[in-house]
């Protein structure tokens, strides 16, 4: 087994368990303190695949497929740098999915890296019951199965591959049948497989595959071995509230979907039809047939499920567009829809809790990645409160007493809310006595991110740590998008709300500047934007890599960015930063950590530089770095000069970027103390103008709730 972590972490103190030990990769302190990551891909490459030169070959059964193809893509990118020749094996005849993927590579990795990664590709058919001789000398030491859904099938596959390769590992991506039916680990890929790069895995500790997943850029989330592990209890769960409303009402599906989408996120029965009703709807059924035969009626398929099932036929009608009148529910039958789809969601939940289905945080994370969940069910369960969530399903169980029998609701498992686990789904803290690190797992701040924010600095500051590291996980949060514009939503209507929402953010991130000896903000991600890099700024340093990609895109949207975006950088840097600030600012055009340095930026290096300075920096070591002064009084003539700008194509950049400037002069202009207030005004009057309600942010208000 490769080497992945250099020495032990007891000394370690946690808010709550991280997820990266899940893979058994230490902790994100252990990162930092070892100036490395925990896992190397060359290193294990070579301990699944063979040594440089002389490796084996991956291969994907059932490759023509949706879920195969996909991941030949994925997969074979990853891999073909380091000379591991993938092999898509399939039936004659069967559907050419891998041909179909070619111009998204393009898109990817321009032609001429295109045509090399599918030229390290082998394809080869089979006639199911024998392997061709053709893969013999390509020595396979690892097996992909996306082969259909039926349980002898995949037995015989695996026994197949076993006779003629002994040693080779095997891992499943079924979406539904537990390990130890299988008698293969798991590695279930979420949907759209060219691009999510969520894995559930199943196995007994944490292998070198999946750590090796996990060093080429994918998110293994380790859940345990029962029937249709967490994404598809979920996801399946959702669509059957959906189908099984429709058939007790006759409400048409498209209106029940677009109810859940102002609610909980997806278009469950849409995505069917969207993925392939034929295929989708299988899957759908199979996993839902199944726990129902484990865990009874809460899961058993309506009858229009067995119907799509055997038919193919879509869920939608040919051709349909919604009726030009349509009547919207009234506030009892919204509430009691919210019964119908939430109260299965909570007892499903329950179960998964009981059965200790994944980490908390992986658990919650699985629905915002893999289902369109605007929040995890977790963190919607942590809103409602142990007593409404368990009256929501008793609500339930009165429209479909059925649910109430078999073995699948436990109310007192919702008793764990007050747990650290699920207090802190998104944002931990941890610290050696003397560091402090505060990991942010969700890509997009809203007010959960900030409620467990400042949290996590209060607990900190109760430890007594007065150094602290604020950067992602290294697992789910691959990179920092920004503000999660749905919490905009209800500031389109009232300035009082956009004020709220600015200015409990603000005092969130100056807490990191004033409540701290020293704090660092790192990026190790491939992209920091709008609110997160606000929020990073307000550190006392900023550290990231060459190649990361920063920017303020808010003059797109368009918005006023609203976490002091506006002064704060401006008041750390020289006229000189000013012009480079304003660039980003009123372009959306983002910029390199390495372009960045000394004026948005204080270091900018590869990683294991990176993270040796950010460490020096926070635990008081020589490391050489400036620190970047923020002035406090008033920061005059900020905007006298302007940067040459492109045309603004369309009146609404114009008006934002005329609003941003603003911003910046009036906040600016007063000192530091005054100018929270200053930009909160603006940025929630913006948000109030009708040049933000007729854009981007009010087009995604209109498609989710109205």
């Amino acid at each position: 087994m490769a080497t992945t972590t250099s020495r032990e972490t007891s000394d370690i103190k946690m808010m709550r368990r991280d997820t990266l030990g899940t893979l058994g990769l230490g902790t994100v302190l252990d990162v930092f303190r070892n100036g490395r990551l925990p896992a190397d891909p060359a290193e294990l490459v070579s301990s699944v695949f063979g040594p440089a030169g002389d490796r084996g070959a991956l291969v994907i059964s059932g490759a023509s497929g949706i879920v195969g193809a996909g991941k030949m893509m994925q997969l074979g990118a990853r891999l073909e740098p380091f000379g591991v020749p993938i092999v898509g094996l399939d039936m004659p005849g069967a559907p050419d999915g891998i041909s179909r993927q070619y111009p998204g590579l393009v898109r990817a990795f321009g032609k001429d890296g295109a045509d090399r990664i599918l030229g390290n590709m082998v394809r080869l058919t089979y006639d199911g019951k024998s392997l061709p001789d053709q893969l013999k000398p390509l020595r396979p030491k690892f097996l992909l199965e996306a082969i259909p859904e039926i349980l002898e099938i995949k037995r015989a596959h695996y026994e197949m591959f076993r006779a003629s390769y002994p040693d080779i590992q095997i891992r499943s991506v079924t979406s539904g049948f537990p390990a130890s039916q299988l008698g293969v680990g798991i590695a279930h890929p979420a949907f759209p497989h060219e691009i999510n790069k969520v894995f559930e895995v199943v196995e007994d500790e944490p292998s070198d595959v999946t750590k090796l997943f996990w060093a080429l850029g994918l998110v293994p989330v380790p859940v345990s071995d029962d029937w249709s592990f967490v994404l598809d209890v979920l996801f399946c769960g959702i669509t059957l509230a959906a189908v099984r409303y429709h058939r007790m009402t006759n409400t048409p599906v498209w209106k029940i979907d677009k109810y859940v989408r102002k609610h909980i996120g997806p278009n469950p029965v849409r995505a069917h039809d969207a993925i392939g009703a034929k295929g989708a709807t299988f899957l759908t059924w199979s996993c839902l047939h199944h726990l129902a035969g484990e865990y009874g009626p809460l899961f058993e398929p309506t009858p229009e499920f067995v119907q799509h099932k055997d038919s193919g036929q879509d869920w939608y009608p040919p051709n349909h567009f919604r009726p030009v009148v349509d009547f919207p529910f009234d506030d009892d039958d919204e509430a009691e829809f919210l019964d119908w789809i939430l109260g299965p969601l909570v007892q499903m939940t329950s179960l998964m809790l009981k059965e200790e289905r994944a980490h908390l945080g992986l658990m919650n994370a699985m629905g915002e990645l893999c289902a369109q969940f605007r929040r995890g069910i977790l963190a919607m369960i942590r809103d409602l409160g142990t007593t409404r969530a368990i009256a929501t399903v008793e609500r339930y169980h009165k429209h479909h007493p059925e649910a109430a029998k078999g073995d699948s609701w436990y109310p007192a498992a919702l008793e764990r809310i007050s747990d650290p686990e699920w207090q802190q789904l998104y944002v931990n803290a941890e610290h050696d006595g003397k560091v402090g690190v505060v990991t942010i797992s969700r890509e997009s701040y809203n007010g959960d991110v900030d409620a467990e924010l400042n949290r996590a600095i209060d607990w900190l500051k109760a430890e007594k740590i007065d150094r602290v590291i604020l950067t992602s996980d290294f697992h789910l949060s691959t990179q920092m998008v920004g503000a999660d514009t749905n919490e905009f939503f209800p500031a389109l209507d009232s300035e009082e709300e956009g004020a709220r929402i600015a200015g409990d953010w603000s005092r969130t991130a100056r807490r990191l500047d004033a409540e701290f000896a020293v704090s660092v903000g790192f990026v190790p991600g491939k992209r920091c934007l709008g609110g997160y890099l606000e929020l990073m700024t307000h550190c006392h340093y900023l550290v990231t890599l060459d190649d990361t990609s920063l920017g303020f895109p808010e003059v797109t949207l368009p918005v006023v960015p609203g976490m002091e975006g506006c002064h704060w950088p401006f008041r750390k840097t020289n006229a000189d930063g000013w012009m480079k600030l304003l660039q980003l600012l009123l372009t959306g055009r983002p910029v390199s950590g390495a372009n960045a340095t000394g004026w948005l930026v204080d270091f900018a290096g590869p990683m294991e530089e990176a993270l040796e300075v950010a460490w020096s920096i926070a635990s008081g070591s020589d490391h050489r770095i400036a620190k970047r002064e923020l002035v406090r009084e008033i920061v005059p003539c900020v905007t006298d000069a302007m940067p040459e700008l492109p045309p603004a194509g369309s009146p609404a950049t114009q008006g934002a970027r005329a609003a941003i400037v603003a911003t910046v002069r009036d906040a600016c202009s007063v000192n530091l103390a005054d100018s929270l207030d200053v930009q909160t005004r603006h940025a929630a009057g913006f948000l109030r103008s009708d040049l933000c309600r007729k854009g981007r942010v009010g087009d995604e208000r209109s498609r989710t709730l109205i």
